[in-house]
């Protein structure tokens, strides 16, 4: 059974962010605005609908899905695209698989003990 990530999680770290970037192809304005950044998570999990929120001073960014359920992602006010996204549990591992016109985009979050990565 997937682990409930309800919480609030406070930066703590960005090791190797900018490199991670920089692989992405993310534009050197946005990397260099995003290293400056601290963003919290408040993620609110009810049973497999989830709303994360990614909270800092510069802009918060909303993202609401239900686990295993492909949408439309805005991220214009991110890094200006679209994709289709859809977000699944591996293991105890919450996977987000972004498609759209940059391949291989995506993030995963996990908790060891009360730190979520």
């Amino acid at each position: 059974m997937p682990p409930n990530l309800t919480g609030y999680y406070r930066f703590v770290s960005q090791k190797n962010l900018e490199d991670y970037l920089q692989a992405l192809n993310i534009n050197v304005a946005v990397r260099k605005i995003a290293l400056l950044l601290k963003p919290d998570k408040d993620i609110d999990q009810q049973d497999s609908h989830f709303t994360v929120k990614t909270l800092s001073a510069f802009r918060n960014y909303v993202m609401e899905f239900e686990v295993g359920v492909e949408f439309e992602e805005d991220l214009r006010v991110i890094d200006g695209r679209k994709c289709q996204t859809i977000v699944t549990w591996e293991e105890e591992q919450l996977v987000c698989v972004q498609k759209g016109e940059v391949p291989n985009r995506g993030w995963r979050h996990w908790l060891e003990g009360e730190m979520l990565y």
